[in-house]
């Protein structure tokens, strides 16, 4: 038969009517009037589930493992209402006959517990109340309030630290999104706790309330419509009142104090209250050897209660005794651990796991730079190195590794160093107190500091003083942190070098993501047309010239179209940029129809041809004489573009383009070297300069 009620209990608990079921029953007794037998039996169950919950918070690890708790005490104090209405509703009626017409718990209370004289069970009552709202509730609530608004305060650092985990490689995204769940969690339960407090603090002011109108009630009804003697009516209604407070208030103050221990409690993952109790009372002698002390000095004063206060000494005395013995014991098998055994070395053959693989992008930092990338020190380093991978990922076309960081004593303490595939790229140093102030080419005042470069342009710098800010900004100087100097040059070097970090995966990278939009073109590109190393030969030198590889369709398609004729890289190169010449005049001129550019004289032109085609692109047949004077003649035109504010363009056949990007690269900053057929149709040229002289 039980099993049978179980199994239909257990049925409607999973169709989610169990809770709903409790509320309208709950509902039901503020009307229906209950026999006696049920309500000795309800509040038999109201003072087990009181004790029930207090436990189970007693024995939680964390808060957040009870985290129905703000409910439950919601409905636990519904259902003591709901049994005080009904109660009185028994007293009222069924007072007349005697204490123990509002059934055997009730009388038990107001006869067994305070004797009869309801004069003591008002006192009781009174004291009870007054613990529990003034004292446990109060308290409580304050907590509660306080906790809520400090977890909701710090919900944007507590996220942020999980970002900042997220990016640096500590957590996956599975781990990061279960914090992220428990923050939310969190700031959810001490927010319901807040608003649970005041359940609590209101049932105490109801109970007061209730003894009082049921005491006056009980002596309305028993005095005038039951003719009872005002000191009969006085002494059944207030005992049976008194024990119906007494049975609403235990339970009432077991759930505040468990309300006050879950909001009070530091969160342990291993431990729950009781052991925590026990690990931070019972650790150090010394607190329990003092109180020892002083109880046994109490006493041995004459008059006092020498027995109890002698007896209680010696046990915290013998308490400190076995603690500390304790403790030197564990303290003998530590040193005894501690001591190195002599151990026969085992020779471990080396395997491929000795070799460690270099890091495609590093960094490394001095001692002085931990705080700028330690995010519980404040640092927002990792931050900004996340946003240089977005922006220059999004700008690229591809994905750009993440950064390795990592500390290096061997490193001056303010420098740091940065690395792709394990050699060097880029070293300087910075100054973490300080603010760099870099003059772009116009100031109007000069500077107190320490004089520097700026490591990405190499631009005139000094390190200045956070306090002079303001006025470094009003003299021109541009102001930034030391955080933003080192992702800076980390963005510049990444943008130099970024062909080197595009290799084979990358490029799959790329196909895949092609494939998923255009599946036959990614199809018969690779490897149908082209094996994948010639693809990724081809990228790379875009990316070496500037040139993103965002139009990976338009890349596919010219790759797909030409790569039946030729699979010479540089050929294919050159075909792949006349394809994205919109894009690339857009990003030097802007929207612009007219395009400024400098031309070669025709007979310069076609020497230059000449010589190429007779050395094969490695200008080894130029005479240095010649290679100097146009260095020198782009040099000065480009200069002279630059300062009327137009870009520097320098138009030339696409047999000699390759050759005159490599020659201007890393001499002449600025100079765009494009081929004819690289300028769209709808754009005009303009020849503003022409380089002509023949050595």
């Amino acid at each position: 038969m039980f099993s049978t009620v179980f199994s239909r209990l257990k049925g409607l608990s999973g169709l989610g009517l169990g809770a709903p079921l409790a509320v309208l029953m709950m509902m039901a007794m503020l009307v229906l009037p209950l026999p006696a037998v049920l309500l000795d039996l309800l509040f038999t169950f109201n003072i087990a589930l009181s004790l029930l919950i207090l436990l189970v918070v007693i024995y939680t690890l964390r808060p957040l493992d009870f985290a129905v708790f703000p409910t439950v005490l919601l409905v636990a104090t519904l259902l003591r209402l709901s049994l005080n209405v009904a109660s009185a509703r028994v007293v009222l009626l069924q007072g007349h006959t005697g204490p123990d017409a509002a059934g055997r718990v009730i009388e038990a209370f107001g006869e067994f517990v305070i004797g009869g004289n309801y004069t003591v069970g008002i006192v009781v009552f009174i004291i009870l109340v007054v613990i529990n709202f003034v004292v446990v509730t109060k308290g409580a609530g304050r907590v509660s309030e306080v906790s809520a608004r400090f977890t909701l305060d710090a919900m944007p650092g507590k996220q942020m630290a999980i970002d900042a985990d997220l990016n640096a490689g500590l957590i996956n995204q599975d781990e990061a999104r279960h914090r992220r769940s428990e923050v939310t969690r969190e700031a959810d339960f001490y927010g319901s706790m807040d608003g649970a407090s005041k359940f609590v603090r209101g049932d105490a002011i109801a109970g007061i309330l209730i003894l009082f109108i049921n005491i006056l009630g009980g002596l309305m009804v028993g005095v005038i419509q039951h003719n009872l003697a005002f000191s009969e009516a006085m002494h059944n209604y207030t005992l049976l009142t008194i024990g119906d407070g007494l049975v609403a208030q235990i339970p009432s103050l077991l759930l505040s104090v468990a309300s006050a221990i879950i909001v009070t409690r530091v969160s342990s993952s291993t431990e729950d209250i009781g052991q925590q109790f026990s690990t931070q009372f019972f650790t150090d002698p010394k607190p329990l050897a003092l109180s020892g002390a002083v109880v046994g000095l109490l006493g041995l004063i004459p008059g006092m209660p020498n027995l109890a206060f002698l007896t209680l000494a010696s046990s915290l005395g013998a308490a400190a005794y076995l603690i500390a013995q304790r403790q030197k014991q564990h303290a003998a098998a530590e040193a005894e651990r501690a001591v190195p055994k002599p151990t026969v070395p085992e020779v471990k053959e080396l395997g491929w796991d000795d070799v460690q693989p270099v890091d495609l992008i590093g960094l490394e930092v001095g001692y002085r730079l931990i705080p700028l990338v330690d995010k519980n020190q404040g640092g927002q380093l990792m931050q900004r190195i996340k946003g240089v991978r977005k922006k220059l990922s999004q700008d690229l076309g591809f994905l750009v590794p993440s950064v390795h960081i990592r500390d290096n004593l061997d490193l001056t303490p303010n420098a740091y160093r940065i690395t792709l595939l394990g050699v060097t790229v880029g070293e300087a140093e910075v100054l973490p107190e300080r603010l760099m102030a870099i003059n772009p080419g116009r100031v109007f005042g000069s500077l107190k500091g320490v004089e520097g470069k700026d490591p990405a342009f190499g631009l005139d710098a000094i390190w200045i003083e956070p306090d002079q800010r303001d006025h470094a900004q009003t003299l021109g100087y541009t102001v930034v942190d030391p955080g933003t100097v080192l992702a800076t040059h980390l963005s510049h070097l990444l943008q130099t070098h970024a062909h080197q970090l595009f290799g084979h995966e990358e490029a799959q990278q790329l196909l895949e993501t092609l494939a998923r939009s255009a599946p036959k073109l990614a199809e018969d590109l690779v490897p149908k047309t082209l094996p994948l190393s010639v693809v990724v030969k081809v990228l790379q030198n875009l990316l070496q010239e500037h040139v993103p590889l965002r139009d990976i369709r338009t890349i596919a398609e010219t790759l797909a179209e030409f790569g039946a004729r030729t699979q010479d890289p540089a050929i294919l190169t050159a075909v792949v940029r006349a394809s994205l010449g919109r894009l690339i005049v857009q990003k030097i001129n802007g929207i612009e129809k007219e395009v400024p550019v400098m031309t070669l004289d025709p007979d310069l032109e076609q020497l230059l041809q000449k010589i190429l085609q007779a050395s094969g692109q490695d200008a080894a047949g130029i005479e240095p004489g010649l290679a100097d004077q146009i260095h020198k003649a782009l040099e000065e035109k480009t200069q002279k573009q630059e300062m009327e504010g137009r870009p520097a363009i320098l138009l030339v056949s696409s047999q000699i383009r390759p050759w005159l990007a490599r020659f201007v690269k890393h001499t002449i900053a600025g100079l765009n070297v494009l081929a004819y057929n690289e300028i769209p149709e709808d754009k005009q040229v303009k020849v503003v300069a022409t380089i002509g002289q023949r050595a």
